[in-house]
């Protein structure tokens, strides 16, 4: 293809830029061949010329299409070149937040300096199984490849993780060991891989430092094997060290630290147990100051040291070791601070009595003199003499730093070497995944032999990694069958000669180390004179004669050779070896011994062993002088063998690659520095895999999914039915170059930029095609809006039209209606005018007529007013007269009344203010009522006679007026007498005087008591206008109390009903929560029961010769490689060794009746325990209460507080009586054991029945006191009503209201208020504590009454029952009667425990005795029973013989015994008869041989549990309780058996767990509670179970139904599992909606449905499998519901856990493909009538996902409406999707970055869970409903096919 056709206008470039390494441009005109410059358009707006190099004329790299930006693999770009890897490597990683992307067989990791949700065991179970293309990238994926190949090719693995300091190598190690341990788990109980994982924090603390780079930096290279069994999984681990860094010991760097144990112990050494230590803070010692940074932010060196310790402890370091390591530690430390002093120029001292040298002899157990010599000495041995020679200042201080490395380095290896042995296993390796943990390419202004080595090691790596590529390369195509070119790739093979050649760097280094004055500076000559101009690799600096430059693989990097020789040596003074092998510290004596098992105390790598493969090498026996040898050996050769044999173990496996990229220096979290990463992906060879890749077909198509991809490129004649044929003759029209392409088997390979422009093709053609329909839908819009347009114009014309017509027709109308309304008018207003005038003249004769009238009318009114006004000024002067006198006469009379009030007045207020009177109304509170009672009464009275005297003076009254009426008829006659008389008139005028003033005084007298009278009526108005004011105001507090006590009330009852509804939700979550957790519990117990049954089978093959062979489990083996499986049996618990020697013994079952009977008994004992302790707290609280209301109680209950404590002492000594009763009874029952003890006619018996009669008469006695109690309680409610009704407010009103005329009334009155107050709170107090002890009383008397008629109706019962019966129902009644009597027992000794615990114990023990008798009586009937059947079969036998010889006349003569013999029908019971030895036969034919599939199918739903519970009513119905505990006790096993072995069929697991369940409803069905008899019917009661309660049995087979829902569920989670990805994601179910973008080497799964692929219709098929099994087997239709309840979840929570990590599924197409499936199983669901079992709401979340995908992101409602559409998925999930949401055409768009900072924003306040995942392991609780069946027992008859012709119906 010509470059012309792809550098067009608009095509996009990457040009070089010296700040962001590559820049994004456009073309702004297409390039012609030839033009020199290229017109280009910057992203920041900018135009530039860009001039194309004259040279090469190589145009600048073009970029890939935005749709294949992002992608997992960068294989799968179109252009694979360096600016694409970086853009597409940044865009994942700033804008999805994405760490991990593929490069072909590489796994790039960049580390984001955050932690990540994606580590959890979610989400290694989301990985486990997969395939590594099919989820996104991630270590778990690598890791499970790595995983799945070894098990698949049977062939060792490798993880090869390398990379720069601090980019996160140590991590992606530790996340890969986490999976392998996660999966496999251990094939031992000793927790293999935890000790795995807890290796990383002892090396990381004795191998980590601080660095520039990395806070957390290896210091060393370690290869890790993880070895597996046959079963692939853990059994143990290996661990080789490479190259530790020992000049860290002594030498720091500006902001580094030493190793991390250091500062660890200095943060520790305040610990009691390190005062011996002697540490300080970090910053006194030499060795870890020199740094200047001892602290790492946000560690806590003292929180490291204690994890480090307790890893330590776990792989079995003991705590002295562990002293021991740190007293070294410590001692290296103190070494560091040893001085010296200079003596001259060749010779040194140390201080006399150096503290530092002192602490460190102290702490190696070595002599201080001694070492303190051989620090400034050494020793010269020559052939025939040895000399001790001073050293200088400076060599002493290096031989004291190369002492300490030496030390330190020893150490390392011990404790190495001591992790390999708590990692090593007994058990043969089969298999091993090697995980490399080693440094990555470096290179520093100042690089030394460090990273001289690791450079050399990395070189060797690239090497192996470039042959891995180009064979997989070559495999691929040679698998296609595609033409091979060879393929030039770089070979870094001359770099490694020029290295380890003969002669090479190395080679001549340790030749310049034998020489004995050998330097840097010669050795640096030999390397010019040998290779410099030779090599093209090697070249000499301009300005330097001391350094050499090596041309890498990844770069060029210049070394200093300036300490060369003194590292490659590593040289050690042997004296200082010695002194310390002669240590009394035992540990430091370790570390020196056996040198020869070790590569050498200076070695390079600081593994304790020699590194092969798995077969460990023999350790030899060195001779006395070998040590010495093998200090001459120099790092650098061992180095060499070391990498040789790791390489060797590399070649070895099959490697995976993860390459660690640091993205920033500054540790910044997700911040992309592209200078940086371009540096580490040149390094770490991405890059060079890029290039390898583009050298050939890096492009790879399916011709399926180039068909589905490219369909718009063809025509409908191209589409021929086969796919091969059409993809080749559309792609030889469509790419012309045949070389650009090629045809293998399966795929087609194009060559880089190929996919790029068939894209652009198809996108051209859907644009061309969206242009045509955007053409034809706009011109269909224009016409559409032409014609409504025209539409609208018509319209609007009619309605104007019309509009006119009807103006006109209104104005005529208008005009015809003014001329009627003008002749109206005016005849209106004529005669309003006639109205007017006639009205008016009829007005003027009104008023002249009424006037007239009205004078008449006033003449007449004035005479009859006069008459009146006369009538009554006579009468009022007749009526005034008689009022003077009748006020005179009352005035007198109150005057006396008053008098004889006040007198009355002041008795009564001396008689209150007494205090005596007070304490009469306290003590005869009723004599005082009644007192005032009979006082009121006598007022009446006393009132009443006043009344009738004032009557009486009335009547006087009117008696002399008359009189004196008389007497002036008399003066009258005498006046006119003394006119004949004038003598007498003198005297009868003084007479008349003194009547006169008599008569005013009389007046004045009578005005004054008027006025006193009116002025008492005010007052005593004004006291009862008052007083009903206060009454009023009462009553409206009162209104108001009751109004606010109504709503209060009201509030109450809302707030309870809310609180209620809530505790209701609350209880139900605990229970569901409670019942799964049971559930996992139960689950638990059979995985560990099964992990017993394993590992018995596993010591029985051991015993057997293996089989050869293998075969591979699936990847979550770890998980479900066992079958649920649940046993009973105690023969399990036998030692495994026994059950090997003993094959043929047989497994005792389980008792299970008596483990139930002893299980019910202790929860029992602690119920009883629970409710006496409760009992005992309501006690004392009872006590304390009645102790407070008795201290307020008055002093008169005194009496009856004497007389209780009476009854208290009769009841304490009937119950001494009854305790010397009990005990006589158990002396009877222990004084003998045979059966004849408990017969009616024993003493035992008769002890029993007379304390029954006993007990009988002392509840006649406790009835009669309670009835007199009673009585008492009553007479004193009868007494205390009256008092009540004292207080009435009314009554007491009507008093005021009869005595109102006494003014004092109202304080006496306010007085009995308060004093009735007082009384009547008294009352109150008496009345509540008179209930609280009737209530008590009450409920003796009940407790009472129903103890007699218990012992009535037991006395009955036991009087009918024969003989064997009654003794037992007597033990049961003794029993029971004994449990009832501990809680009275419990009341007496609540004051003294331990006596009470005595008595405990001796009733436990005397309880257990009676059980035991009870079961030897049981016996003993059994054996009678069976003696007495005998005995009935040989009297029918000696019948049968006598009827024989009897005559035929006789038989004829006795026609009862023919009758019987040919009796054939039967009325049968509903149960089933087998005898005592057919019972395995039953099991074996009935549950263990019985075939769901074949026999099975045919019965009726259910029938193996009715035939089995038939059998247990007739067991049930002899009375034999070891039958029917055998029977069911194989049952359970049996089903067990069956499970374990059929485990993973689902007909059959469903099957029994129908049956199972029916089982268990027939056990509720038949038991006679009543709550489970309200569906059967008559006949159906009659069939209840009659001698045992099986409640104990219904648990177990509740538990074991549980157990088989458990192992449905994870059968059809492993038959679902592998459908529900392929047929809910990657199927697409409405074709041509999604379309397949470029994938690369690691190929997904192809979303076209090619044979074998599941789909949509393949998941519903098998659901309706399912459901029509379950159906089929009569399960439940609740449990029915459940199931598909968990079908959904499973089918929910795997699609969303995939969608979740597969980035090329988060599309709008895809959106709409899960909707339309949901939409399908919802359909399911509907036909299936399950859409009441919750199924629907599990997919709620996957619903909410598929809404996403399809929903506006934009703008903020966008957001908005996005929150509260998603409820059901957390944030995690909402900000994963959107951060996942991949465009799969050009006419899609990104979510932006802001959009989603929004989403977070809104949704920070949510509280959900921060797992990413759903747990799709998860099971939810199960129950069973109770579901009688209808089914009669008597109708069921047994098939022949069951082969139970043993067992017959009754």
């Amino acid at each position: 293809m010509a470059a012309s056709q792809l550098y067009t206008k608009f095509a996009r470039v990457w040009i070089p830029d010296p700040e962001e390494v590559w820049k994004s441009a456009e073309l702004l005109k297409d390039y012609k061949p030839g033009d020199k410059v290229l017109l280009l358009h910057l992203e920041e707006g900018k135009d530039l010329e860009y001039r194309l190099d004259p040279k090469t004329k190589e145009l600048p790299h073009l970029r890939n299409p935005d749709i294949l930006v992002g992608e997992n693999d960068l294989t799968a770009l179109s252009y694979l070149h360096e600016p694409a890897v970086l853009h597409n490597l940044r865009v994942r990683f700033i804008d999805s937040k994405l760490i991990y992307t593929y490069c072909g067989i590489v796994l790039v990791a960049i580390n984001p300096y955050e932690q990540l949700p994606i580590y959890g065991e979610d989400i290694i179970n989301a990985y486990s199984g997969q395939n590594m293309g099919d989820m996104d990238p991630h270590i778990f994926a690598v890791a499970e490849e790595a995983y799945k190949q070894m098990a698949r090719d049977e062939r060792n693995q490798s993880i090869i993780v390398s990379g720069e300091s601090g980019a996160g190598k140590t991590v992606s190690a530790k996340y890969a060991m986490r999976y392998f341990a996660t999966v496999s788990g251990s094939a031992s109980e000793a927790n293999v891989e935890e000790k795995v994982l807890a290796s990383n924090p002892i090396m990381e603390s004795i191998g980590n430092a601080k660095t520039t780079r990395n806070d957390n930096s290896s210091r060393f290279g370690k290869y890790i094997e993880i070895g597996f069994d046959k079963r692939y999984r853990i059994i143990g681990a290996n661990m080789r060290t490479y190259l530790l860094e020992k000049s860290r010991v002594v030498f720091q760097a500006e902001e580094e630290r030493n190793y991390h144990i250091f500062y660890q112990l200095c943060a520790s050494a305040k610990l009691p147990e390190f005062k011996i230590l002697r540490l300080g803070n970090a910053n006194h010692f030499h060795y870890t100051k020199q740094g200047g940074s001892p602290v790492i932010e946000g560690i806590d060196d003292a929180k490291e040291l204690a994890h480090t310790r307790q890893a330590c402890t776990l792989l079995g370091i003991s705590e002295n070791y562990q002293m021991g390591i740190f007293r070294i530690l410590a001692g290296i430390l103190h070494l560091g601070n040893v001085g010296f002093t200079s003596r001259d120029s060749d010779s040194c001292a140390i201080p006399p009595k150096h503290e530092p040298l002192s602490i460190f002899c102290d702490l190696m157990g070595v002599d201080y003199e001694e070492m303190c010599h051989w620090l400034c000495h050494r020793k010269l041995a020559t052939a025939t003499e040895t000399y001790i020679k001073p050293i200088s200042k400076l060599q002493a201080t290096n031989a004291r730093d190369a002492l300490a490395k030496h030390i330190y380095a020893k150490l390392f290896n011990w404790i190495v070497d001591h992790v390999n042995q708590a990692l090593h296993s007994a058990v043969k390796q089969h298999s091993f995944i090697g995980v490399l943990d080693i440094y990555g390419f470096e290179t520093f202004e100042i690089n030394s032999f460090e990273q001289f080595c690791i450079n050399y090691a990395n070189e060797k790596l690239q090497q192996q990694f470039n042959l891995h590529v180009f064979k997989l390369e070559q495999e691929e195509y040679m698998k296609e069958q595609i033409p091979w070119t060879l393929i030039d790739f770089y070979d870094n093979q001359p770099c490694i000669n020029l290295i380890e050649s003969k002669l090479g760097i190395l080679d001549l280094l340790d030749e310049e180390c034998k020489m004995p004055k050998g330097t840097d500076d010669t050795w640096a000559q030999k390397l010019y004179n040998t290779h410099l101009n030779k090599c093209a690799l090697f070249e000499k600096p301009r300005l330097s004669n001391k350094a050499f430059i090596i041309q890498h693989f990844a770069d060029k990097v210049e070394y200093q050779c300036e300490g060369f020789l003194e590292k490659n040596k590593d040289t050690v003074f042997e004296e200082q070896i010695k002194v310390l092998k002669s240590s009394k510290f035992k540990m430091l004596t370790e570390l020196f011994q056996d040198d020869e098992k070790a590569i050498s105390p200076t070695s390079a790598t600081s593994s304790g062993r020699t590194p092969l493969t798995r077969i460990p090498a023999k350790p030899t026996k060195g001779r006395p002088g070998q040590t010495g040898k093998e200090h001459k050996k120099t790092v650098g050769h061992q180095f060499r063998n070391s990498l040789h044999l790791l390489m060797e173990t590399l070649n070895a496996t099959t490697p995976h690659y993860v390459r660690c990229i640091k993205p920033n220096d500054f540790k910044f979290p997700f911040t992309f520095d592209e200078k940086r990463a371009v540096q580490q992906l040149r390094a770490c060879g991405v890059l060079e895999t890029i290039r390898i890749s583009a050298a050939g077909f890096p492009s790879r198509w399916t011709y399926q999914e180039f068909f589905s991809r490219y369909r718009v490129l063809m025509k409908q004649k191209d589409v021929l039915s086969d796919r091969k044929q059409t993809c080749k003759n559309v792609l030889e029209n469509l790419i012309p170059d045949k070389d650009k392409y090629q045809f293998g088997k399966t795929k087609i390979f194009f060559r880089a930029g190929q996919v790029a422009y068939l894209e652009k093709l198809r996108a051209d053609k859907l644009r061309a095609a969206c242009i045509r329909i955007q053409k034809t839908i706009r011109g269909w819009l224009q016409r559409k809006k032409y014609l409504r347009m025209r539409k609208a114009a018509i319209t609007v014309q009619r309605y104007v039209r019309g509009y006119q017509a009807r103006c006109y027709a209104k104005f005529l109308r208008r005009t015809k209606a003014a001329t009627i309304i003008q002749k109206y008018w005016r005849m209106y207003v004529v005669h309003r005018k006639y109205k007017s005038k006639r009205a008016a003249t009829i007005v003027l004769q009104s008023y002249l007529r009424g006037y007239l009238a009205r004078n008449r009318y006033r003449k007449i009114l004035r005479d009859h007013k006069a008459v009146i006004i006369q009538k009554w000024v006579r009468g009022w002067l007749a009526r005034t007269y008689y009022k003077k006198s009748l006020h005179a006469i009352i005035y007198l009379q109150c005057c006396l009344r008053r008098m004889i009030a006040k007198r009355e007045l002041k008795k009564l207020k001396i008689e209150a203010r007494s205090v005596e009177r007070y304490k009469k109304l306290h003590i005869g509170m009723e004599n005082k009522i009644m007192q005032l009672q009979r006082k009121v009464d006598e007022q009446n009275k006393d009132y009443k006679c006043l009344m009738e005297k004032l009557t009486n003076l009335e009547g006087i009254y009117n008696s002399e007026t008359e009189k004196l009426r008389s007497d002036l008829v008399r003066l009258q006659l005498s006046e006119e007498e003394a006119k004949i008389a004038t003598g007498r008139v003198l005297s009868l005028q003084e007479e008349v005087a003194k009547l006169r003033k008599d008569l005013e005084q009389t007046r004045s007298e009578k005005k004054s008591i008027e006025e006193r009278a009116d002025r008492y009526k005010q007052e005593t108005e004004q006291v009862v206008s008052t007083l009903k004011e206060e009454n009023t105001l009462l009553k409206q507090e009162k209104e108001t109390l009751n109004h606010l006590i109504v709503e209060q009330a009201k509030e109450m009852t809302e707030t309870m009903e809310k609180k209620l509804v809530e505790e209701t939700k609350q209880l139900e979550l605990d229970l569901n929560d409670e019942r799964l957790r049971y559930q996992n519990l139960l689950n638990e117990f059979s995985r560990l029961e099964e992990r017993y049954d394993d590992l018995k089978e596993e010591m029985t093959l051991m015993l057997n010769v293996p089989k050869p062979g293998h075969k591979r489990t699936d990847s979550t083996h770890s998980s479900n490689e066992s079958e649920y499986t649940f046993s009973t049996e105690i023969g399990e618990t036998e030692d495994i060794p026994l059950r090997t020697e003993e094959p043929s013994e047989k497994k005792v079952p389980l008792d299970m009746s008596l483990f139930l009977k002893l299980q019910k008994r202790v929860t029992e004992l602690e119920q009883e325990k629970q409710v006496m302790q409760d009992e005992l707290d309501r006690k004392e609280e009872q006590v304390l209460r009645s102790k407070a209301k008795e201290e307020e109680r008055p002093q008169i209950r005194g009496a009856e507080l004497e007389y209780e404590s009476l009854k208290r002492q009769e009841l304490e000594s009937e119950n001494k009586k009854l305790k010397n009763e009990l005990n006589e009874l158990r002396k009877a029952l222990s004084e003998k054991s045979a059966p004849e003890v408990t017969a009616p006619g024993a003493p035992a018996y008769r002890v029993l029945m007379e304390q029954l009669t006993s007990v009988s008469e002392e509840l006649d006695v406790r009835k009669e006191e309670v009835l007199i109690l009673r009585s008492q309680l009553v007479s004193q409610k009868e007494a205390i009503q009256p008092k009540n009704t004292m207080t009435d407010a009314t009554v007491l009103l009507e008093d005021v209201q009869k005595m109102k005329d006494k003014g004092e009334i109202a304080q006496a009155y306010i007085g009995l208020k308060e004093t009735n107050r007082l009384l009547e709170s008294q009352l109150q107090a008496q009345k509540r504590s008179y209930e609280n002890e009737a209530e008590a009383l009450r409920g003796e008397i009940q407790s009472l009454k129903e103890e007699n008629n218990r012992q009535q109706q037991l006395l009955a019962q036991n009087l009918q029952l024969p003989p064997e019966a009654r003794i037992e129902a007597s033990l049961q009644h003794e029993i029971t009667r004994l449990t009832n009597e501990n809680l009275y027992f419990e009341e007496l000794y609540a004051d003294d425990p331990k006596k009470y615990q005595s008595y405990r114990i001796s009733l436990y023990k005397r309880m257990i005795d009676l059980m035991e008798q009870l079961e030897k009586q049981d016996k003993t009937v059994r054996k009678l029973k069976k003696q007495l059947k005998v005995f009935a079969k040989k009297i029918g036998e000696l019948e049968v013989g006598q009827m024989e010889n009897i005559s035929p006349g006789q038989i004829i003569d006795e026609p009862i015994r023919p009758v019987n013999i040919p009796r054939k029908e039967k009325d049968f019971q509903g149960m089933l008869e087998y005898k005592k030895e057919d019972e395995q036969k039953l099991v074996k034919n009935l549950i263990l041989e019985l075939k769901p599939r074949g026999v099975a199918v045919n019965l009726i739903p259910g029938l193996p549990a009715y035939i089995l519970f038939m059998c247990v009513r007739h067991a049930d119905y002899l009375n034999d309780d070891q039958k029917v505990r055998s029977l069911l006790t194989s049952t359970i096993n049996s089903i067990k058996k069956v499970l374990k072995k059929r485990g993973d069929d689902f007909e059959t697991v469903s099957f029994w767990l129908s049956n199972t369940c029916r089982f268990l409803h027939c056990l509720k069905q038949y038991s006679g509670e009543e709550g489970f008899m309200k569906h059967n019917t008559s006949r159906q009661n009659e069939h209840c179970l009659t001698n045992f309660d099986l409640a104990e049995y219904r648990q177990v087979l509740s538990d074991l139904a549980i157990q088989i829902y458990q192992q449905l569920v994870r059968v059809l989670e492993n038959i679902l599992q592998p459908m529900i990805v392929s047929g809910m994601l990657e199927h697409e179910t409405i074709q041509g909606v999604s379309g397949v973008k470029p994938t690369g080497l690691r190929k997904r799964t192809s979303s076209i449905a090619d044979e074998g692929t599941y789909t949509l219709d393949s998941i519903l098929r098998q659901l309706s499998s399912f459901h029509s099994v379950m159906c089929q087997h009569g399960m439940d239709p609740e449990l029915i519901k459940q199931v598909a309840k968990q079908m959904f979840y499973i089918v929910g929570a795997i699609t969303l856990n995939n969608l979740l990590l597969r980035k090329d599924m988060c599309s709008w197409s895809k959106g709409m493909q899960i909707r339309y499936n949901v939409s399908q199983l919802e359909e399911w669901l509907r036909d299936k009538n399950l859409m009441n079992s919750g199924a629907k709401e599990t997919l709620e979340p996957l619903i909410q996902a598929a809404q996403l995908l399809q929903v506006k992101k934009k703008t903020d409602d966008d957001a908005e409406a996005i929150c509260s559409m998603c409820n059901a998925l957390t944030t995690a999930q909402i900000v994963k999707v959107l951060n996942l949401y991949t465009p799969v055409n050009e006419f899609e768009e990104r979510v932006s970055v802001s959009f989603i900072r929004t989403i977070q924003m809104r949704l920070r306040d949510r509280k959900d869970s921060p797992q990413l995942l759903m747990d799709a392991k998860h099971i939810f609780p199960v129950t069973f409903p109770f579901n009688p069946s209808s089914l009669a027992l008597e109708t069921i008859q047994i098939p022949a096919s069951l082969g139970l012709g043993f067992i017959s119906r009754v």
